[in-house]
């Protein structure tokens, strides 16, 4: 089966659709898909939900969804660096789940595992636990998290084979395994396609088993903060 498509757009055809759950790797605007963003965008399917760790930038990854208004809700851990983000959720336009950053990777695994839910320690006692059930072990008290199961993942590797073994570069890695694992449907952009054979399989960090789609382009790579220094 060829994995391999020529443009974003033709990648995503025919899996669009309105109200889809989507699971996005990336943190930040660190290993983000963003020709898949883009691509989204220029769709014009709406009322989305998604899972990721943030929204971006008011004009890059998913906050460009967020200022066509075609996110209704975000699954996430931080609403910092994008105004637009801010302002639609705190004026009650954008629906949000807050997720400790743990939890919403585990939820995203265990997704891509089978496993329907799991219980943490992590958010008892506060806002995160509202509604969800709480059961004690040993003494302590956990809540239940549901796994994550996705209607597509859109995920970004540094460089995979044709059949969709796929390496990630430093912290580029972030939530991307575990966002393409959660999904029905993956797809994949990379820097480079290679030929399967050339990458070591000990480097592998996402089985192509994991990939139905992929890309492969250039890309922007913004730095989200840039500190330096005097000379």
């Amino acid at each position: 089966m060829n994995k391999v498509y020529g443009s974003a757009a033709e990648a995503l055809d025919g899996i669009l659709r309105d109200d889809m759950l989507i699971a996005a790797g990336g943190f930040g605007l660190c290993g983000i898909p963003e020709l898949l963003l883009q691509a989204i965008k220029d769709s014009g399917v709406k009322n989305l939900t998604f899972a990721s760790n943030n929204a971006g930038v008011d004009d890059f990854g998913i906050g460009i969804l967020l200022q066509t208004r075609q996110v209704k809700k975000m699954l996430s851990s931080y609403v910092g660096e994008n105004d637009t983000f801010m302002q639609q959720y705190l004026s009650g336009e954008l629906e949000l789940e807050f997720n400790p950053q743990g939890t919403l990777a585990e939820r995203m695994r265990a997704g891509g595992a089978g496993i329907p839910g799991f219980y943490t320690k992590t958010g008892v006692g506060t806002q995160i636990a509202e509604g969800k059930e709480h059961k004690e072990f040993d003494g302590e008290t956990y809540i239940l998290e549901r796994g994550i199961f996705a209607d597509l993942s859109i995920v970004k590797a540094w460089k995979a084979d044709t059949t969709g073994n796929a390496i990630f570069r430093k912290t580029s890695r972030n939530f991307n395994p575990p966002a393409a694992m959660c999904g029905k449907i993956c797809v994949m952009e990379v820097e480079e396609i290679v030929e399967p054979g050339t990458l070591d399989p000990d480097h592998i960090h996402l089985p192509g088993i994991y990939v139905h789609r992929l890309i492969e382009g250039k890309h922007e790579k913004r730095i989200e903060k840039r500190t330096t220094r005097a000379a």
